[in-house]
């Protein structure tokens, strides 16, 4: 069996990918999941980030005794798992990664920090706000003030720049849902033109949140490429 480990996007937690990890356990997937230190009621380490999480993907994978395991990352879990990689080439199997936001500049960073404002969240949207406590545990506006910092941070510098994509030497397939209004066909494309080993899609009718994918087609074509 083979072994896939998925990772949750900024602001989420493993449990939004029980449907995919369902539905590749029928595939014949022995399938782990993690959340991040801050998230998922995961207590906070001392450090917030794309490092701190890579390494609790290092730790977790040695942890478990995982050879080259696969590895499906969602928004931000897909930067985490390309920046590892590009650290340590030799520690992952392939990659596939859905709704990545590879670029960002301050002004990028300004206008996806706004949507974290827990005031905002609370007096607008307090369904929101009620599932974020839900998920998250009475840490979640920390959790938020960080994610902002964190987004902030790659605006003044991106931690894995474009060039650093053509060092990658796992086979990665770069994905995208076709209504996303974070990402951008041309940054996904950017990359995927980088990497020596990549290969790209994109799933139909679908927008952003991991709650609108199809995990049966998703699945499918995880199982395929890898």
């Amino acid at each position: 069996m083979k072994n896939i480990i998925l990772l949750h996007g900024a602001i989420g937690a493993k449990d939004q990918l029980e449907p995919l990890a369902i539905e590749l356990k029928q595939n014949g997937y022995t399938v782990y999941t993690l959340s991040f230190s801050g998230h998922g009621q995961t207590p906070f380490q001392t450090h917030f980030g794309i490092e701190q999480f890579a390494l609790e993907l290092e730790q977790f994978i040695k942890e478990n005794n995982l050879q080259q395991p696969t590895v499906f990352g969602y928004s931000m879990g897909g930067y985490v798992a390309l920046y590892l990689a590009h650290q340590q080439p030799t520690l992952l199997g392939n990659i596939i990664t859905l709704g990545t936001k590879f670029e960002w500049s301050p002004e990028i960073s300004a206008k996806e920090t706004k949507m974290l404002d827990s005031k905002t969240i609370l007096e607008k949207v307090p369904k929101f706000a009620e599932a974020l406590q839900k998920r998250h545990g009475q840490d979640w506006e920390l959790l938020l003030q960080k994610t902002a910092e964190m987004m902030l941070s790659l605006g003044n510098k991106n931690t894995l720049p474009l060039s650093d994509f053509a060092a990658v030497e796992n086979k990665v397939l770069i994905g995208l849902a076709d209504k996303d209004n974070m990402v951008s066909l041309e940054e996904t494309t950017a990359v995927y033109k980088q990497l020596k080993n990549g290969a790209m899609y994109m799933l139909p009718n679908t927008k952003h949140p991991i709650e609108t994918v199809d995990s049966k087609l998703l699945a499918e074509l995880v199982t395929r490429f890898n």
